[in-house]
C-alpha cells in the first residue's frame, strides 16, 4: 500500500466507474465530504478532492502547503504493473507539471511565451484543413465513429504540424499515448517508453534544423532549457494537448447530437457549439481526475487528515457538479467550472485547446448537418481509467454527401488528402502556418 489502509475507499476503476462516475462521486460524498478515499488502480490509494471550494483551496495553494513534487509519494509505491502505469502518469519529471516556485515560473514561462507565438487564425486554418481531410474519408458512408475517426486524429495531426512533424508519424505516436493515458499497468508503461522515443526524435532533428514551428521556438527560448528538461517540456506539452482535446471534442459532439437545446437540425439550435464545449467542461471535463498534488506537512484537510507523500488528485469532474445550494440562473459565479484547472498550474494553452475543439466541431456540422447517435447517449462506451473520461467509440449516422455534390465539401481543393504522406512537404507548411518569429530568435 503506498498510504495508511483507507477503508471505505471508491474505486476509480473498473466498469461501473467508466460506466457512471458521478454515481461515484455522488456516493462519495455522501459518505466523506470533501475529500475522499479512493483506489486509482489495485493497492494504490489517494485522497479526492470532489468538493468545489476544497478544489479551489487545492489549486490557489490555499495556506501555502501544496507542492507538486511527488518524488517522496513514488517511492513507497510496490513494484507492480499497477504502480509502473501510474509512475507513466504520475511520475516525478523536471517541467512545468511537477515543479514549484521559481523552477515551476521558469518551465510555464517558455510554456506561454512560444503558444502566444501561434496566430489563431494560422491555427483555425490548420484545423480546417486538417478536419476536412478526415471527414472526406467517411462523408460519403453515411455513418461513422466520431472518436476514432475524428476527434482523436485532429489534436494529434495539429500538433504534428505546429512541432514540425509530418503526418506519417501519427499513426505510432497515437497508439503511445493512447497506451499512457490507459495507465494500466505493463501498457501505461509501454506507451510512455514509446511517446519518449517519439519526444527525442523530434527534438533531435529540430537540433539538427531549426524551423518556424514551437520545437524550435522551445530550443532557442531564453530560459534555456537543457536537454532533458526540453524532452519534459515537450512531452508535457503533447500529452496534455493531444488526449484532452480529442476527448473535449467528442464529449461535446456527444452531447450536442443528443440534446435539443443544441439543434433538432445542427442548424437550427438555440445553443452554439462554444455553449456546448463550455457545458462539457464542466459537466464531463476531459480530465476527470488529475492535477496532482501533496502537502509539505501534515495538514486537516476539509474534514481529512493528510500527510506528506500521501497523493491528492483533484476531481474536476466531482467538484464542477458539485450540488449547489442556489439554484443554476441564481448563481453569481456563471457556473464556474475547472475544466482547465484554477490557480498557478492552470492550463497555460487553454485558449488554442478551446479554438481547435471548436472549429473542429464547426466545420463537421457544416459538412454533416444531419447527424445523430446510432445508439442512445447512455448506452455508448467509455474508456476505462481512472483520469480522463473520454468515449470508445462515437457511432453517429447521417445523410452521405458525395465529392461531385454542388456547393463547398470536404473534398474542396484547400483540404489536403490524409493518404497522401506528408513527410516531405511537413517543413514548408508548418513555415507556411507559423509565421511569427519568436522575438528572441536572430
Amino acid at each position: 500500500m503506498t498510504l495508511r489502509y483507507m477503508p471505505d475507499a471508491g474505486r476509480l476503476y473498473g466498469e461501473e466507474y467508466a460506466r457512471d462516475p458521478q454515481a461515484i462521486y455522488a456516493e462519495l460524498r455522501r459518505r466523506h465530504g470533501a475529500v475522499a478515499p479512493v483506489e486509482i488502480a489495485p493497492g494504490i490509494e489517494a485522497h479526492l478532492v470532489i468538493g468545489y471550494q476544497a478544489a479551489v483551496d487545492v489549486l490557489t495553494n490555499a495556506g501555502g502547503v501544496w507542492s507538486k513534487n511527488p518524488s517522496a509519494w513514488q517511492t513507497r509505491l510496490p513494484d507492480t504493473p499497477d504502480a509502473a502505469g501510474m509512475i507513466a502518469m504520475l511520475g516525478h519529471r523536471p517541467n512545468a507539471l511537477y515543479s514549484d516556485g521559481a523552477e515551476h515560473a521558469r518551465y510555464r514561462k517558455v510554456i506561454s511565451d512560444c503558444f502566444t507565438l501561434v496566430q489563431p487564425h494560422k491555427l483555425r486554418q490548420m484545423v480546417i484543413e486538417v478536419s476536412d481531410s478526415l471527414i472526406a474519408q467517411f462523408a460519403a458512408k453515411g455513418e461513422a465513429d466520431l472518436a476514432a475517426e475524428f476527434a482523436r486524429p485532429i489534436p494529434l495531426r495539429v500538433f504534428n504540424l505546429l512541432f514540425g512533424r509530418p503526418d506519417s508519424d501519427s499513426v505510432a505516436l497515437s497508439k503511445a499515448l493512447s497506451d499512457m493515458m490507459e495507465a494500466d499497468g505493463e501498457v501505461g508503461a509501454r506507451g510512455s517508453d514509446e511517446f519518449g522515443r517519439y519526444i527525442g526524435e523530434l527534438i533531435q532533428s529540430k537540433y539538427a534544423q531549426r524551423g518556424d514551428d514551437l520545437t524550435s521556438w522551445f530550443i532557442d527560448h531564453p530560459a534555456g532549457l537543457d536537454g532533458e528538461e526540453l524532452v519534459h517540456a515537450m512531452v508535457l506539452v503533447l500529452a496534455a494537448g493531444f488526449d484532452p482535446t480529442s476527448s473535449l471534442i467528442s464529449n461535446t459532439i456527444s452531447r450536442m447530437v443528443s440534446d435539443d437545446r443544441y439543434y433538432s437540425s445542427l442548424s437550427n439550435g438555440a445553443l452554439s457549439t462554444y455553449d456546448a464545449l463550455m457545458e462539457a467542461l464542466r459537466a464531463e471535463p476531459a480530465m476527470a481526475n488529475y492535477g496532482p498534488y501533496f502537502v509539505r506537512r501534515p495538514v486537516h484537510f476539509h474534514g481529512t487528515w493528510i500527510q506528506p507523500a500521501e497523493l491528492v488528485l483533484v476531481s474536476y469532474a466531482a467538484a464542477n457538479t458539485e450540488p449547489a445550494s442556489v439554484p443554476e440562473e441564481q448563481r453569481s459565479d456563471g457556473g464556474a467550472y475547472l475544466g482547465f484547472g484554477a490557480g498557478p498550474h492552470r492550463c497555460p494553452a487553454s485558449d488554442p485547446a478551446v479554438l481547435i475543439a471548436m472549429t473542429a466541431i464547426e466545420r463537421l456540422t457544416s459538412h454533416l448537418c444531419d447527424l445523430e447517435l446510432t445508439v442512445p447517449r447512455e448506452e455508448l462506451l467509455w474508456r476505462p481509467g481512472p483520469f480522463h473520461r473520454s468515449l470508445a467509440h462515437l457511432p453517429v449516422r447521417f445523410t452521405p454527401i458525395r465529392p461531385d455534390q454542388p456547393g463547398e465539401s470536404p473534398w474542396a481543393p484547400h483540404s489536403p488528402s490524409s493518404s497522401t504522406p506528408s513527410a516531405p512537404t511537413s517543413p514548408a507548411r508548418s513555415a507556411g502556418y507559423m509565421t511569427t518569429s519568436a522575438p528572441w530568435s536572430s
